[in-house]
């Protein structure tokens, strides 16, 4: 999995390019507080090679938590900035950190 970050001089955005390698997976969206956690709104598009990939303009000098949902089960960034403990989840989320 990989997080690319292109700042826009002329724009208070972020390009988020989200990358996960998922071969044999039918779905791949990521959710977040970005987005609401809503999957629809956030599809990965699958790639020749496999990868699964979707760019988001997000605005900066913010932080986001989010995870993958992956054929219906929710997986961490092994790349995040930093993980945070979620109490409704009961689990850890990985944050993007603009």
């Amino acid at each position: 999995m990989a997080i690319a970050k292109k700042y826009l001089k002329t724009k208070p955005v972020c390009k988020v390019t989200f990358t996960v390698p998922a071969d044999n997976a039918k779905k791949v969206a990521v959710v977040g507080d970005f987005n609401n956690w809503n999957a629809k709104k956030s599809a990965l598009k699958k790639q020749k090679n496999g990868l699964f990939k979707g760019t988001f303009d997000l605005p900066k000098e913010s932080s986001y938590e989010f995870k993958y949902i992956v054929d219906g089960e929710y997986i961490n960034e092994s790349e995040a900035d930093r993980y945070q403990w979620n109490d409704y989840a009961g689990s850890e989320n990985a944050v993007l950190e603009l």
